[in-house]
């Protein structure tokens, strides 16, 4: 009897034994377990230019591939002409969330999907769409994958002589805490004026909050790049093309009216107090002329800022091809006007602002007379 009670001990360790060394054995398979997505703001249309082949085209970004288990992930960003992903190609690879590619890059794949510049090549448009996926792996186990649906850029390659065309002018938008707008990258951010006569010099004079980060400048409304704001030394102004790191606010000390000028080409900026204590504010400032909505014979009237009383604006407004002016209180007795089209300082009793027919958003400053028009997309 004691012999077989000494077998079952024995049996009874060796499966216990067996158990722990099952149980510490135990593996975790990596299974997909959520979708992988594009996370940043698409444009309707990438206008495409040769001159600016250096500048940022987009920068993809993405939330994070879930295998459900803690392991390093890889990414590739893949383009296809055809859309359907049989031309693959594989455009960069990264371990990030996020992958930059530029004006040129773009113009090499509208060259692939057949796109040119020429007019007269009616078999060759000038516009069309290149498709990009993102795709995630883990480790050397390339098997196991999450890819995401398929992205379309609509590309555009301007129609011209040669392919000589113009770039676009830069339009800037105010963003920060020291603003109306906030931390806001699409909430109406009021626009800085561009000069008629030096395009790389923009002016904007108004009130800000003190205290905080303070302010930074936006080329897209809706996308964070490019960003401009402080450099490392004083006056010296930088920017992120999308392609490296965010600078600085530039600083709001205190609460109060201040003017800002930025050089965009020299890279300098100031910043200094404004006396807006004897200005005039207004109950209405509008538009009228042969150009606008109401023509010679009815305002169209801007929206006043809540935030700041000499700041008016108005968006999607349709004109046609003729004259405006902008004047106070729906009268002729404070008026503004300037030779320049799109954009430049208004004088008393100046002479009427060209417009081009288009739509547009409109933002003026009483303090300086400044306008600028924004052409809508």
């Amino acid at each position: 009897m004691k012999t077989i009670k000494l077998i079952a001990l024995l049996l009874l360790a060796a499966i216990g034994f067996n158990a722990c060394e099952s149980d510490d054995s135990l593996t975790y398979t990596a299974q997909p377990a959520g979708e992988l997505s594009f996370t940043n703001s698409f444009l309707e249309e990438y206008v495409l230019i040769p001159s600016a082949s250096g500048n940022l085209g987009e920068r993809f970004t993405w939330n994070d591939a879930d295998f459900d288990v803690e392991t390093s992930i890889n990414y590739e960003l893949q383009k296809s002409i055809s859309g359907d992903f049989t031309d693959m190609e594989v455009v960069g690879t990264t371990a990030e969330n996020s992958y930059a590619v530029t004006i040129g890059e773009l113009l090499d794949y509208a060259e692939e999907a057949g796109l040119d510049n020429d007019a007269t090549t009616e078999d060759m448009p000038n516009t069309g769409s290149v498709y990009f996926r993102v795709r995630a792996t883990i480790g050397t186990d390339a098997a196991l994958e999450i890819v995401s649906d398929m992205q379309a850029l609509n590309l555009k390659l301007i129609e011209g002589d040669g392919g000589v065309v113009e770039e676009p002018l830069l339009n800037l938008f105010l963003v920060g805490d020291a603003t109306a707008p906030g931390w806001s990258e699409n909430n109406n951010n009021p626009a800085l004026i561009r000069h008629a006569d030096n395009t790389n010099m923009y002016t904007y004079k108004g009130f800000f909050v003190g205290g905080g980060e303070g302010f930074k400048l936006l080329e897209t409304l809706g996308q964070w790049q490019p960003q401009w704001g402080a450099g490392e030394n004083p006056g010296e102004a930088a920017v992120n093309d999308g392609s490296g790191s965010d600078p600085s606010a530039f600083a709001i000390a205190a609460d109060g009216y201040y003017e800002f000028n930025i050089n965009i080409d020299d890279m300098t900026y100031t910043l200094v107090d404004y006396d807006a204590s004897a200005a005039a504010t207004y109950t209405t400032v509008s538009m009228i002329g042969d150009s606008t909505p109401g023509g010679w014979d009815a305002d169209t009237d801007l929206t006043q800022s809540s935030f700041d009383s000499h700041i008016w604006s108005a968006t999607g407004v349709e004109f046609v091809d003729g004259e405006l002016k902008f004047r106070a209180d729906n009268d002729w007795a404070v008026n503004w006007g300037s030779t320049t089209a799109i954009s430049g300082f208004g004088t008393q009793d100046g002479a009427n602002i060209p417009v081009s027919a288009g739509t547009y958003d409109v933002w003026f400053n009483d303090l300086d007379g400044g306008y600028i028009l924004i052409p809508v997309e």
